[in-house]
């Protein structure tokens, strides 16, 4: 594929300078039709008649001059076709004049994201056409040079465990090659929402949604930590490579990826929310078993060292089984007054 490469048009900003002359010259022709009409009248044919048809001819095609006329806003771009040929972009602003048959190309002028820049109450990632005025189209054709943000809609994907997950992301990129841009993509906002969803797709199946066992999420043969909620940096950061590679040849630079959202899908969400309570009931216990047995060790030792009483084994292990079901227990434990002797 012959990939067409970015020329810009680079002249002096003369685009005042020449509307200045072409309104003197349309005021020069409205008084040659005036001249010439009133030598007409006189009988002065000969140059009454062609200072008239001089005077009326510019002032029929006078206009055509005005379409060379580009105003180019800081942080704006405009990329021009002479006969369907790419005749260079301007990129500096300022107020230039062109060749007149220059027209201004950009397919994806209509196409409104829900993105920062585009107007619009359609829903998230939802593509809509304006229905504007001429002139609001002719603005529109210029591509913006500025960092712009795009907000996804959510997707429904399969972890590397196979639960779903819904997952949205906010990508915030800017257009570094206008030509590429324009040429070598039918329409590149489509593109990059597209290759979005895909490159979304690609990085999110490599990751559990939390840490699981024997998974291996950096691809170098070994089980690893990496999960779609401890690893968001990461992942996000792998996100926006992926994506970066994949809209490259289009002129498109992304500058940074972030998670938005994250979450089980509906259909599993009430049964992982089991889970993590079952998982967390156990981690707790499992801390209180070991503050259990750590003070049980202690109060033992401390009784052997200070001499205070002397327990033999099955004593001692009725005083461990006491304090274990005191300290274990969920319930506030009610106290037994023993009187009598353990034999």
């Amino acid at each position: 594929m012959n990939e067409v490469r970015e020329k810009l048009i680079v002249k002096k900003e003369n685009g005042l300078a020449v509307l200045f002359v072409l309104i003197l010259a349309y005021i020069a022709a409205i008084a040659l039709i005036v001249a010439g009409g009133m030598m007409v009248e006189s009988e002065r044919y000969f140059p009454g008649v062609p200072i008239f048809v001089l005077g009326v001819i510019w002032a029929v095609l006078g206009w055509i001059p005005f379409l060379g006329l580009k105003i180019v806003k800081p942080q704006e771009a405009l990329v021009l076709t002479l006969f369907g040929k790419y005749a260079g972009t301007l990129k500096t602003d300022g107020f230039y004049f062109v060749n007149p048959f220059c027209v201004s190309f950009n397919p994806a002028a209509k196409t409104k994201l829900n993105q920062s820049g585009d107007v619009g109450g359609q829903k998230p990632g939802q593509l809509v056409l304006s229905t504007q005025s001429l002139s609001a189209e002719l603005v529109s054709n210029k591509i913006s040079l500025k960092v712009m943000t795009l907000n996804n809609s959510r997707q429904k994907i399969n972890d590397c465990l196979g639960n779903p997950v819904e997952i949205g992301i906010a990508v915030m990129w800017r257009v570094v090659d206008t030509a590429k841009a324009v040429f070598n993509v039918d329409n590149y906002k489509e593109y990059l929402s597209l290759q979005c969803d895909a490159a979304l797709r690609e990085i999110v199946k490599i990751y559990p949604y939390d840490v699981s066992d024997n998974v291996d999420t950096t691809g170098d043969g070994l089980a690893d930590e990496g999960s779609l909620r401890g690893s968001s940096d990461v992942v996000a950061a792998r996100i926006r490579d992926e994506i970066q590679n994949r809209v490259g040849s289009a002129g498109l630079e992304v500058i940074e990826a972030r998670i938005t959202y994250l979450a089980y899908a509906p259909e599993i969400a009430a049964v992982m929310l089991q889970r993590q309570q079952a998982s967390a009931i156990i981690d707790a216990r499992k801390m209180i078993v070991d503050g259990a047995v750590g003070m049980v060790e202690m109060a033992l030792e401390r009784l052997n060292n200070g001499g205070l009483v002397e327990l033999d084994e099955e004593r001692k292990a009725a005083m461990v089984s006491n304090l274990l079901v005191v300290l274990c227990g969920s319930k506030d434990a009610q106290p037994v007054i023993n009187s009598g002797s353990l034999y």
